[in-house]
């Protein structure tokens, strides 16, 4: 069985469950979501999700954790959604603990303060996505064999590398599961 790991340290944790959870049933597949809350959980996930929240904090607890260094050994895919692409990044333009697994440099906040979140429907690969950006970052730039897979307004929202994907977006909070379907689909690669 295909296990889903939703870390489970600051965020919009039950959204991604409900969502992973949703995108299982419309794939019929075998597979179970778990919360990760501690070091020893990752070598049980074929798959992690990390959610937005406030990315400084979800970096310190998972150094405090030890869930840091269990990623970086588990090379289990990785799919992260606004904090979750900052964490994933080389490098931002604030000081935080990351895990550096994307070539990527990301700017916090990006388009803007919390009052300054919008919806506005983006292109995601060849399908139509309702983007939900709250405090959302973006990505400056980005290294060689890093797929840019979203934009708007010609700032990238949405990245591939390798195994991992990020978006600077919430697809949990829209109700459409293409995105985790997509993640789910890239882990089950991984597993065979």
């Amino acid at each position: 069985m295909t296990t889903i790991g939703i870390l489970n340290l600051q965020g919009d944790v039950s959204e991604h469950v409900e969502m992973t959870k949703m995108a299982i049933k419309k794939l019929k597949i075998d597979a179970k979501v778990i919360k990760v809350k501690i070091a020893p959980q990752i070598t049980k996930c074929d798959g992690l999700i990390i959610s937005g929240g406030e990315s400084t904090t979800i970096g310190k607890l998972m150094i405090k954790n030890g869930i840091r260094d269990a990623i970086l050994k588990s090379e289990v895919p990785i799919f992260g959604t606004c904090a979750g692409l900052v964490l994933l990044a080389r490098k931002t333009d604030y000081k935080q603990p990351l895990l550096k697994l994307i070539d990527m440099e990301v700017v916090r906040n990006g388009f803007g303060r919390q009052k300054e979140s919008f919806e506005e429907e983006i292109k995601f690969l060849d399908h139509k996505f309702p983007g939900v950006f709250i405090r959302a970052p973006y990505v400056k730039n980005v290294g060689e064999n890093v797929d840019i897979i979203a934009k708007i307004d010609e700032k990238i929202v949405g990245v591939k590398k390798g195994k991992h994907i990020a978006t600077a977006f919430h697809p949990e909070l829209t109700g459409n599961t293409k995105i985790h379907e997509y993640f789910i689909k890239e882990v089950l690669n991984c597993v065979e």
